[in-house]
């Protein structure tokens, strides 16, 4: 049976992804992983789980110059990945692989990614409980958002492996996962920021964005958070200019 596929401008039209009408659905969160992700013309990007590739397409249209491989495990996604690549002029800089993240490092280098030559590392991971009894009866949308208990483990060990000597990795996160977050990233990296999200004033986070850089020893930086609508429920000021103006989320320790 066909896919029933849509296609959706984001970031207030600059981008323009065709994805599945059903399952996992390109939301806040991709958006705001790329505007965390700073790079530079001429580096190497890696997203893992990237879907339709709209966080590391947002990364490609930002920054000319910049070499983005999208890795994912769903056939189907990676060719619509493709075709974003390709409709949105930037086909010349992306590479997709179809792999799963918990793959050999053999399998990588086969599909085209060796370890050690990624600037960058993007991500942002399945992190509902497996459990829950609250997912998708979509199998696609329940894949893409339900993680098992090694599944934060096995993203961040294979980022640390595709990464380069003082490499960036860039991911986002529940806020209420944060313990587990800072324990595994802690093994192989170091230089940590963490930035809340906020759905509005006086609330409780809902995701924390997280920046890395392998094998540092920097200590730890909480830095101030991003707060996505006002107390009438409107789209903060910052929040605009970030998910429909394209603006990159500043780290401030820089």
């Amino acid at each position: 049976m066909a896919i029933e596929i849509t296609e959706d401008a984001v970031l207030g039209g600059r981008l323009t992804l065709r994805q599945p009408r059903r399952g996992h659905r390109v939301g806040h969160d991709a958006i705001l992983l790329a505007a965390a992700t700073e790079v530079r013309t001429g580096e190497h990007v890696v997203e893992l789980g990237a879907g339709v590739g709209a966080a590391g397409l947002a990364v490609a249209q930002r920054v000319a110059g910049v070499r983005v491989t999208l890795v994912e495990i769903a056939p189907a996604l990676a060719a619509l990945a493709r075709d974003n690549a390709a409709r949105n002029g930037v086909a010349d800089r992306v590479q997709v692989a179809v792999l799963d993240v918990a793959a050999s490092d053999r399998d990588f280098a086969e599909g085209g990614i060796e370890a050690g030559t990624a600037t960058r590392v993007l991500m942002n991971p399945p992190f509902n409980n497996a459990a829950s009894k609250n997912l998708s009866p979509n199998p696609k949308r329940r894949l893409a958002h339900a993680a098992s208990a090694d599944t934060l483990t096995h993203w961040i060990d294979r980022a640390a492996s595709l990464l380069a000597p003082s490499g960036t990795l860039t991911l986002i996160w529940r806020a209420d996962g944060l313990a587990d977050v800072l324990a595994m990233a802690s093994r192989g990296f170091g230089r940590i920021s963490v930035l809340p999200v906020y759905p509005r004033p006086n609330a409780a986070a809902i995701r924390i964005l997280l920046r890395a850089t392998k094998a540092s020893r920097a200590p730890l930086v909480v830095m101030p958070g991003l707060t996505l609508n006002d107390t009438d429920g409107r789209p903060s000021m910052e929040a605009e200019t970030i998910l429909r103006d394209g603006r990159t989320l500043r780290w401030e320790q820089d």
